[in-house]
């Protein structure tokens, strides 16, 4: 049985009682309440309706309409109180027996009272893409927490979800290391951070050395060919670099798995037709020796080959959007990527429209903005460079070990370091990742510790807390809570995992 959501009940309690106290039809303007002082929630339509009123004529004012609307607005046992406030705002409080009543009903549900869709798609969700042969920085946290957290949210809904991880794999960077690799005879040291410093040394000397540039851009020719030699020494490569990006995605329980990627290097041999494609359907043409793709309301056009023959990543982004559409049968196409890329994106959503390729098919770009430091800017560590992110989880893991030692020493709980670790672990990370989401997406934020691992207000510590004094109490009293199999199996495995 499907339960309304408690704003849609409302809505529908005033919308009744509008027409009944005033003889027509009316929006409630419902909302949550801004201030909890007043109520959970506030209708607003007061004001309008008033206006409504006196244009027809009739002498009235927002707070005399408001006292009509509450008089006839039943709530019944769903309000324990509902008050009129300045010129006419109508804030109602819900009754905390009632709330109680809804959540011991929604528990005794599978879904927590949300029913599956009745129409399930196919969606297609593109998030965390990092860059092999680089440690993932905090520039990733968002993309692959947010992109997680709306794949586990449409699958939720009933949807089938196929998540898909676009590494950075290919091109004329892997050319540059490959080249250095050889030259230096380093290709023995495999950790991620040798290969990261590899990598900065190598591009200082492609920018700086003619014979260097020109042996690295042979040396990608030969791998998109397959030698053997240079095969090898990319797949070196790609198995540390993906040894890292999972220990990262296994600290965040994040679901990426090894069968979600599908790196540049997969849709190199589809790049060709492409450029063929777009051109056949008048998508793309050539301008000044290059192929390029307008797009209106853009002074430069996104350019899918390059005068010298060469693809960009404009065009591994729109052989991977056709290979999602025709292969995996995408019905909706989700993407999760860093707020200035929204030109990019734009751009080869129009051409993959005009191309015909997403007919029934739906196209969402989800942008967030950036982690910043106290100076308002990207954050970086003092030296100006990305700060790691498994540093930040490091330090979220250190920082809630002293806090829950530090609750344990207070409340002379006697906990052992390794479940003093086990706590910190969750206490930490869950507080990084669910500061994150917290926050408006689209928007920037600071980075701050104290507000992440905070127990007061919208925090994870807190609901962490919250939680485990209640299981508390249930333990002390020797009560089992009154739930639903499917939920006390999700708590017994929270505390499995705490354990």
């Amino acid at each position: 049985m499907h339960m309304r959501t408690i704003q849609s009940q409302l809505e529908h309690a005033v919308a009744a009682a509008i027409r009944v106290a005033l003889g027509f039809e009316g929006q409630p303007l419902l909302s949550v309440s801004q201030n909890d002082t007043f109520g959970d929630y506030q209708a607003n339509a007061a004001m309008g309706l008033a206006k409504k009123i006196a244009e027809s004529g009739e002498k009235t004012n927002p707070r005399a309409v408001a006292e009509k609307i509450k008089s006839k607005l039943d709530l019944g046992e769903m309000a324990s109180d509902v008050s009129i406030a300045g010129p006419g705002f109508l804030n109602i409080r819900l009754s905390p027996a009632w709330v109680a009543k809804q959540l011991s009903a929604a528990a005794a549900e599978e879904r927590m009272g949300v029913d599956a869709t009745p129409n399930p798609q196919t969606v297609v969700i593109d998030y965390s893409a990092p860059n092999a042969a680089k440690q993932m920085h905090v520039g990733h946290l968002r993309p692959t927490n947010i992109g997680d957290a709306i794949s586990r949210l449409v699958e939720f809904q009933g949807h089938r979800v196929i998540r898909q991880n676009h590494i950075g794999d290919w091109g004329t960077q892997f050319g540059m290391l490959l080249t250095y690799l050889k030259e230096s005879g380093d290709g023995a040291r495999t950790q991620i951070a040798d290969l990261e410093e590899f990598y900065r040394a190598a591009k200082k000397r492609f920018d700086e050395d003619p014979a260097f540039a020109a042996q690295s851009r042979d040396r990608v020719v030969r791998l998109q060919a397959g030698e053997a030699e240079e095969l090898a020494l990319w797949q070196m490569i790609m198995r540390e670099s993906r040894h890292h990006f999972e220990a990262i995605y296994e600290r965040m329980n994040v679901l990426l798995r090894p069968e979600h990627e599908r790196g540049e290097s997969f849709y190199n041999p589809f790049l060709a037709d492409v450029v063929k494609e777009l051109r056949d359907a008048k998508v793309a043409v050539e301008s000044e020796g290059a192929i390029v793709v307008w797009v209106k309301g853009f002074e430069a056009p996104q350019i899918i080959q390059k005068t010298g023959g060469g693809f960009g990543y404009a065009t591994t982004d729109l052989a991977a959007l056709r290979f999602r559409i025709r292969e995996l049968h995408a019905q909706r196409v989700i993407y999760v990527t860093d707020a200035r890329q929204a030109q990019h994106v734009r751009q080869f959503f129009d051409a993959a429209i005009r191309a015909g390729w997403t007919k029934n098919v739906r196209l969402d770009h989800v942008m967030f903005g950036m982690i910043c430091g106290p100076d308002g800017k990207p954050f970086k560590t003092k030296m100006g460079e990305n700060v790691k992110l498994n540093d930040v989880l490091d330090e979220a893991e250190r920082r809630g070990y002293e806090l829950a030692a530090a609750k344990a020493a207070e409340r002379e709980v006697p906990l052992s370091d390794e479940q003093l670790h086990a706590i910190g672990r969750a206490v930490g990370i869950g507080g990084v990742k669910y500061y994150d989401l917290a926050r408006d997406p689209i928007g920037n934020y600071f980075f701050d510790w104290n507000k992440m691992l905070s127990l007061d207000g919208n925090t994870a510590p807190y609901l962490q807390y919250v939680y485990a004094r209640i299981r508390s109490i249930f333990r002390k009293a020797d009560v089992t809570p009154n739930m639903s199999a499917p939920v006390t199996s999700a708590l017994r495995k929270m505390e499995r995992m705490r354990a």
